[in-house]
């Protein structure tokens, strides 16, 4: 098993990029406040370019380290190296977004919340704030990344 995890350090450092250059398009386009009702469906959309680089990321690690023969195995402790350094890159990103990027973002959605009595004030507040999104953005990063690096190892795999 490989310990040199620089091809994970790179592609969880480029996951990081792809991360901010996301929220960036949904404030862009008006996720983050005018069209803040759909924002819980269109954000979701992130998986697929969050599979896709997972993908690309263990694609490159069975071409470079492996030889083009990934195991299993091999596949998926890079797959979870991967995300472990995704989550603890994770807070640095969600700082940039919440503090840079769309400042208004908590008050706004706590504000469409209230006001469509979806949830309490005091509700809301608990929820929606850069600690909450922080703690469950990286638990987040790291069982769905668990997940997409054992589906992706099963594609990408060819020795037993």
């Amino acid at each position: 098993m490989s310990k040199n995890f620089s091809i994970e350090i790179k592609w969880a450092l480029r996951f990081t990029l792809l991360t901010l250059a996301w929220a960036i398009g949904e404030k862009t386009i008006g996720l983050h406040d005018e069209y803040i009702a759909e924002y819980g469906m269109y954000t979701n959309l992130f998986v697929f370019p969050a599979f896709l680089f997972f993908y690309l990321a263990l694609k490159e690690k069975k071409k470079y380290v492996y030889n083009n023969s990934m195991s299993f195995r091999e596949g998926f402790v890079s797959g979870l190296v991967l995300s472990f350094i995704i989550a603890l890159l994770n807070p640095f990103a969600q700082f940039v977004i919440y503090k840079s990027i769309t400042p208004h973002f908590f008050d706004t959605i706590i504000a469409y919340k209230v006001e469509h009595k979806y949830m309490t004030l005091a509700n809301a507040k608990v929820y929606f704030n850069l600690k909450t999104y922080i703690i469950e953005s990286s638990f987040t990063a790291l069982s769905k990344g668990f997940i997409t690096g054992a589906i992706v190892s099963v594609f990408l795999r060819n020795k037993r």
